[in-house]
This record gives structure tokens, C-alpha cells and sequence, in this order.
């Protein structure tokens, strides 16, 4: 299979927001995302721009310092498709649940759709459920 210029673009603007990420850069990270994106898998849905910032605005105060792993990229054509995990320190609120001090690691899997190198739609599918079992929110399932 070949890629494309576009695909490598498009990994290129992700590998690029992840770093942001991880050097807690959120005004970087929010690059990626065009003027026009819609975000699904966020409440209330979809979000735009703006409400995609207040959204990992809060990610990042309850997970300071958090980082974002890349386990698998694949793509095809304007669409990307990334398995990650985000890890970090609860010490901030969550969900209306206060700081633990508990590691968490957040697995998810995310499809971008691409225009012009910037992500104008994204699906994102993340355990949340799992992060609020590991902070003690949720009881876990029995064994």
C-alpha cells in the first residue's frame, strides 16, 4: 500500500498535536483542529471549536501534565484512524469527582477526517467508565 503526500500530512498534523499535548501546549494541540471542525464523542454533541477547547481545557486540569501515547495509525485517503491511550495524575476534578491523586490510563480509538492538513471532523470512542473505576468513582465490575 502507498500513502499518499495528504495521508503523511495528515499523520504528520497528528504526531505534531500529540507532541503539543505532551509539552502541555494546548493552544498547539488545538492546530490541528480547523476553524469549522464538529468533535463527536464529546457532550453535548457535536462540539465545535471553541467547545473542544473547553472540553481539554478541563482534560488537562483534572490530568495536569498528562500524556498522550500513539499505539497505531492508519489511514486512508482524508481520514485517519489512531488507537491511543492517555495517561496521568488525577489531581484535578473529573466529572464532578475530586482529585484522588490516582493514576489513570484513558484507552480510546478516534477517526480525524482531513481538509487541507487541519481535522474538520473527528469520531472519538474513550473508556471513561474505566478512568472513573480507576479513581475509585465506580465500583469495578464484580470479578
Amino acid at each position: 500500500m502507498t500513502t499518499t503526500a495528504s495521508e503523511g500530512r495528515n499523520e504528520a498534523a497528528l504526531v505534531r498535536a500529540v507532541d503539543r499535548w505532551n509539552a502541555g501546549d494546548l493552544d498547539g494541540y488545538l492546530e490541528v483542529y480547523a476553524e469549522d471542525v464538529r468533535l463527536h464523542g464529546f457532550a453535548p454533541e457535536p462540539l465545535d471549536k471553541d467547545g473542544g477547547r473547553a472540553f481539554y481545557e478541563a482534560l488537562a486540569a483534572a490530568f495536569p501534565g498528562s500524556r498522550l501515547h500513539l499505539h497505531d495509525t492508519f489511514g486512508a485517503g482524508d481520514r485517519l484512524t489512531a488507537r491511543f491511550t492517555l495517561t496521568g495524575r488525577h489531581d484535578g476534578t473529573f466529572l464532578g469527582v475530586p482529585a484522588t491523586g490516582r493514576q489513570v490510563a484513558l484507552a480510546g480509538i478516534t477517526i480525524l477526517h482531513f481538509r487541507d492538513g487541519a481535522c474538520v471532523e473527528r469520531w472519538s470512542c474513550s473508556d471513561v467508565l474505566g478512568v472513573l473505576v480507576q479513581i475509585g468513582a465506580v465500583p469495578p465490575p464484580p470479578a
